[in-house]
């Protein structure tokens, strides 16, 4: 499984984290690293870009973006036709973005959860079917907006 992963700089050290667990985990899961690569101060909407085009292109399974909160990176996730960009703070939140809103971005907060708790969520994420039916419904009129 391949997964795009970006933050900003609130971020950047949770998207750290979760590389080195997923690279030294030895899993089918591989991270590509979309930046940032320091703490430095950047624009969270910039980092979208590059996760953003790897989800539409079908360049991998989904993403994964962090800014401090995930509130900020999740709206800039959101412009993009095609990107339904969930903001995930538990683990009802993580498997119910899967089964109806079938989420191709996973969004967390740096500066608001552990990287314990964001491993679960991921697992929850990627345990979980799309339910389909009247959720397809639901999809296709969001993409027509």
């Amino acid at each position: 499984m391949k997964i795009a992963i970006a933050a900003d700089h609130g971020g950047y050290g949770l998207k750290q984290a979760l590389m080195a667990y997923y690279h030294n985990k030895n899993q089918d899961i591989k991270l590509e690293d979309l930046g940032t690569y320091s703490e430095e101060s950047c624009d969270y909407p910039d980092v979208v870009k590059p996760v953003v085009a790897e989800v539409l292109n079908k360049q991998c399974d989904f993403g994964i973006l962090i800014c401090g909160t995930g509130v900020g990176i999740s709206i800039a996730a959101n412009r993009y036709k095609g990107i339904r960009a969930a903001l995930v703070y538990n683990e009802f939140v993580a498997q119910v973005v899967k089964e109806h809103n079938n989420a191709n971005i996973l969004v967390f907060g740096g500066r608001t959860m552990t990287l314990e708790e964001v491993v679960r969520y991921i697992e929850i994420f990627n345990a979980t079917s799309f339910e389909g039916g009247r959720h397809n419904r639901r999809i296709e009129k969001l993409d027509k907006i």
